[in-house]
């Protein structure tokens, strides 16, 4: 797996009227992920557990930015802006819930902080996983706000497929760890992908930026 690469140059400060914030790469949103050469094999079960706390906290998150995200709809479609306080609460839920949902996978055995940072780039705290974003605040396009829940229906139909994958991929991963104490490099590539496609996708549908997500694992 890739190492993640330093951090972006920083953020101008606030008050200042920047349309998009710049992170390295193509897309502007990136997950990288430094994977473990082991794992210990009592994580398969262990870390659904330990990460308990966690998902209760994200429930909370994914609720109030759901409602964030409809008034960011309802302003953008008006406006053409979205307002920056509410993408820094989106930024802060999906990052918080990409780590998560990877330490929950067995992918890791650092346990992910209790981090709620709204920086779009990511402050560096967790040292296996880097959610980086670049989201574009003004001068955004009303008619795909607008029309957002129907541009997102190919990815929907595509991820819905290879979910299906993916429960077979998890599956065959738990035996792999549990018995070698280690991921399977093409079963890991995988899971990794298709978390890095669903938090494109998620950033897409809560309106952080315009640009179409790539039909990519990559």
């Amino acid at each position: 797996m890739s190492i993640p690469q330093p951090p972006p140059p920083g953020l101008p400060p606030y008050g200042t009227p920047p349309t998009t914030h710049a992170v390295s790469g193509g897309y502007p949103v990136t997950l990288t992920f430094d994977a473990p050469e082991k794992i210990a094999r009592w994580r398969v079960i262990g870390n659904i557990i330990l990460a308990i706390p966690h998902f209760i906290i994200l429930y909370v998150l994914s609720f109030v930015a759901q409602i964030l995200a409809f008034v960011a709809w309802i302003v953008g479609v008006i406006t053409g802006t979205v307002p920056e306080g509410i993408q820094s609460v989106i930024v802060l839920t999906l990052r918080y819930q990409t780590r998560v949902g990877l330490y929950a996978l067995f992918l890791k055995e650092e346990y992910p902080p209790f981090a709620f940072s709204t920086e779009f780039v990511d402050p560096g705290d967790d040292p296996r996983v880097r959610v980086d974003f670049s989201p574009r605040i003004a001068n955004r396009s009303r008619l795909k706000i607008f029309f957002r829940f129907l541009l997102v229906i190919p990815h929907v139909i595509v991820l819905y497929v290879l979910a299906f994958v993916f429960m077979f991929v998890i599956f065959f991963a738990w035996f792999a760890v549990l018995i070698m104490g280690r991921w399977p490099n093409g079963l890991r590539n995988y899971v990794v992908g298709f978390q890095r496609w669903s938090l494109r996708l998620s950033a897409y549908m809560f309106l952080l930026n315009d640009d179409y997500p790539p039909f990519s694992f990559e």
